[in-house]
């Protein structure tokens, strides 16, 4: 069997860089989804000028592959009918990329609907294997890669993720089809594991790096790290970001990933460490750090329901609500940091996305 590989185009915009929103399940009241909504969430981050989207990952909510409730297709065709429409018109390349997890068969299984679906990687999440070990889990990864191009994930264990060690990230970066890896472990010295493994495996050309760290989204962007491997020093950067944090004010991402190319930030430290902290500080809102991370995804959907992306902030657990705490905090950043925001970019849009 050949093995599915990224096309040229797609591998220059992923070492490039981009910015990658992780996307949204738009739900009704009733908790079904709003076709109508999650069309019009992609149309935003198209017509925002992100590099690509990824479906099916956390921030879609996991449970949409539970059986009675049967969404992981659903909503990868959806995106892939939206990357299309967008393509078709602007000819411009999308980053298609699927979220995959579960059992080896699962995996397997969804690897291969995102392949037949157009998508060119698939980001593969190993929190379903908690007790798994490092031999087990890559045995796992190159059975994966063997169906499409995978993107390596280090998701923070307060969202369920699991600690992976330096010697997991160095075989890991050998798998011959693994083109870029997203680390998101929240933690800076686990982040630099992944870093070094990636350098000391001999890919380092080969391999994009992408940060998940929505705590410190603007310092690993703008951080050109150097590691001695075979007696000389190879420096390596953090490229783009797929970010749940990027779900929304994508117009401002982009804006921001443009203004780090263009050499912005690198003349004034002090410029970009502000701008550091009052994205963070937005992140902690978003995400409710303070209560432990319960409300990542509903503090996303808040901010798309102030700006008329969804209609409400509901997900498929009806235990989830935002609290009193979140809103009032996610109030606070936005009347801190208005120059982050792209409300008025999508109040110009909203209508003809809907349509």
């Amino acid at each position: 069997m050949s093995i599915n590989k990224l096309s040229p185009k797609a591998k220059e915009l992923l070492h490039e860089g981009t910015v990658i929103p992780a996307h949204p399940l738009a739900l009704n009241q009733d908790r079904k989804l709003d076709e109508k909504r999650q069309r019009a969430l992609s149309k935003y981050y198209l017509d925002a000028g992100v590099g690509g989207l990824a479906v099916g990952v956390h921030t879609t909510q996991f449970e949409i592959r539970k059986p009675y409730i049967n969404l992981f297709k659903p909503v990868l065709e959806l995106a892939k009918e939206e990357m299309d429409n967008y393509t078709s018109k602007t000819n411009r390349t999308i980053l298609r990329i699927a979220g995959v997890m579960g059992n080896t068969n699962q995996a397997l299984q969804e690897a291969q609907l995102a392949s037949n679906l157009g998508y060119q990687a698939v980001l593969l999440s190993l929190a379903s294997l908690p007790n798994a070990s490092n031999k087990d889990l890559l045995n796992h990864c190159r059975e994966v890669s063997k169906v499409i191009p995978i993107i390596g994930f280090y998701m923070q264990t307060a969202v369920g993720g699991r600690y992976l060690d330096f010697d997991f990230w160095l075989e890991f970066a050998q798998i011959e089809n693994v083109v870029a890896i997203k680390m998101a472990p929240f933690n800076r010295y686990q982040t630099f594991d992944v870093v070094r493994a990636v350098v000391e495996s001999g890919r380092a050309d080969q391999i994009a790096l992408y940060t998940g760290n929505d705590d410190n989204i603007l310092v690993d962007l703008m951080t050109e790290f150097e590691v001695q491997s075979n007696g000389e020093i190879i420096k390596k950067r953090i490229v783009g970001g797929l970010l749940g944090h990027w779900s929304v004010w994508a117009k401002e991402a982009v804006t921001l990933l443009e203004n780090i190319k263009k050499g912005s930030y690198s003349t004034d430290s002090i410029k970009m460490l502000t701008m550091a902290a009052k994205i963070t500080d937005s992140n902690a809102a978003f995400f409710d750090a303070a209560n432990n991370f319960k409300g990542c995804i509903v503090g996303l959907h808040e901010v798309l329901r102030r700006q008329g992306l969804l209609e409400g902030t509901w997900t498929l657990d009806e235990n989830d609500h935002l609290s009193p705490l979140q809103k009032a905090e996610i109030d606070r950043v936005y009347m801190a940091y208005p120059e982050l925001n792209d409300d008025n970019f999508i109040a110009g849009n909203l209508e003809a996305w809907l349509k």
